[in-house]
């Protein structure tokens, strides 16, 4: 085709970077395309992380992190920048990823200027609008405005179906460009091409100081309706862990913000085989997810990562939009009880038949290739 396909990749956020990455790269190797690279730096120190791991340069940065920031001031000033530089670099089309304030503001903004929009990681539902906040709502919104889903799994399709999004109708007023009217495809889901891009790579965490004669376990926590008496609960459940079991540790790098920083460090700080360490780029994050036994998080990601390198995941969450792990059997919800988390990390460690049947159940979320399957479909939809 004589003219480039002018894609602008927008994310904000280090899970964004993270599943956006090998999207962009495979965009950068394709004469076809001319990709621009949007950072709104939602998150600013997290972002840059991953950018400099897969060697990102960004077109535009938006610099919008701010200390305590709250939705609506992000939200506007998403909406306000995202239009000066579509009006600036005319896109043939806009693509965002999965149920971030970036990704609904940006999908909103592309809208409004009547710019086709790809939605990565289309279609994951909780059907609780306030669980988890506000990521339910974003990533419904995001698909309501979107003209093509990228949905990982055949489940989020169903979902995409369910929600009224049909094959064949556009938005409404939206210049239609495309020949055949499909809007949905299954993808696969672009982490486990970041996933295997990254743990090719090998990566030293002797300076972490885990001791080789305890079995790891990795901790993550730090979603917004965790906050408070939900993150006690899990920080004690961590002091019963460590209590009934001599042979592990615990090492849970601590999200940078305050509500999750204050408890954590009141309630864990200083005791003995719990580890906590500061945020880790996401290479030698991925190194020590490999390394870990058992891995512990209210992270989407980590959920979707964690099962194509064998490590069964516990959920602290009572709800997820990835049911797919769950019914593989790869993930277990737990929540944020106390006692339950305590005793399936205590099952996990006690009986071998129950560990070794989550840690070699298949991983539903994809092989690897899911940015290459995206990238030939925009290549055809605009042909």
């Amino acid at each position: 085709m004589d003219k480039k396909i002018r894609t602008a990749v927008i994310f904000g956020t280090r899970p964004e970077a993270i599943k956006m990455a090998p999207l962009v790269l495979e965009l950068k190797k394709r004469a076809e395309f001319e990709p621009v690279v949007i950072v709104t730096a939602q998150h600013r120190q997290m972002l840059d992380q991953v950018l400099d791991l897969f060697e990102i340069i960004p077109d535009y940065d938006l610099n919008l992190m701010k200390p305590n920031q709250n939705l609506w001031s992000l939200t506007s000033e998403i909406l306000m920048e995202t239009k000066n530089i579509f009006e600036e670099v005319k896109p043939d089309i806009v693509l965002v990823h999965g149920d971030t304030t970036t990704a609904f503001a940006s999908a909103l903004s592309a809208f409004y200027a009547r710019v086709p929009i790809g939605h990565v990681e289309a279609g994951l539902r909780t059907f609780n609008k306030g669980y988890p906040f506000p990521e339910e709502i974003n990533r419904v919104l995001a698909d309501a405005v979107s003209d093509l889903h990228f949905a990982p799994t055949e489940g989020s399709i169903e979902n995409l179906l369910n929600s009224g999004i049909k094959e064949g109708i556009l938005n409404a007023g939206m210049d239609n460009s495309y020949q055949d009217g499909r809007r949905i495809y299954k993808t696969g889901n672009t982490v486990i091409d970041a996933l295997l891009y990254t743990v090719k790579k090998d990566f030293d965490l002797s300076y972490l100081g885990l001791r080789e004669d305890l079995k790891t376990i990795l901790l993550t926590s730090h979603r917004r309706e965790n906050f408070g008496k939900p993150l006690e609960n899990i920080c004690d459940a961590v002091l019963d862990i460590i209590k009934a079991h001599k042979d592990i540790e615990i090492v849970y790098p601590v999200h940078l913000n305050p509500n999750v920083r204050d408890i954590v460090f009141k309630k864990l700080d200083g005791v003995e085989r719990v580890k906590l360490i500061e945020p880790l780029d996401y290479a030698p994050f991925c190194a020590l997810m490999k390394k870990a036994h058992i891995i512990l998080t209210d992270s989407g990601g980590v959920q979707e990562e964690a099962p194509s390198l064998g490590v069964p995941v516990l959920v602290l969450r009572d709800e997820t939009e990835r049911p797919e792990a769950v019914h593989s059997g790869c993930v277990k919800l737990v929540g944020t009880n106390r006692e339950k988390i305590t005793s399936t990390v205590g099952q996990l460690l006690d009986d071998d038949n129950f560990y070794n049947s989550m840690k070699m159940a298949v991983n539903p979320y994809g092989d690897g290739l899911a940015s290459k399957r995206i990238a030939d479909i925009i290549l055809s939809r605009f042909s």
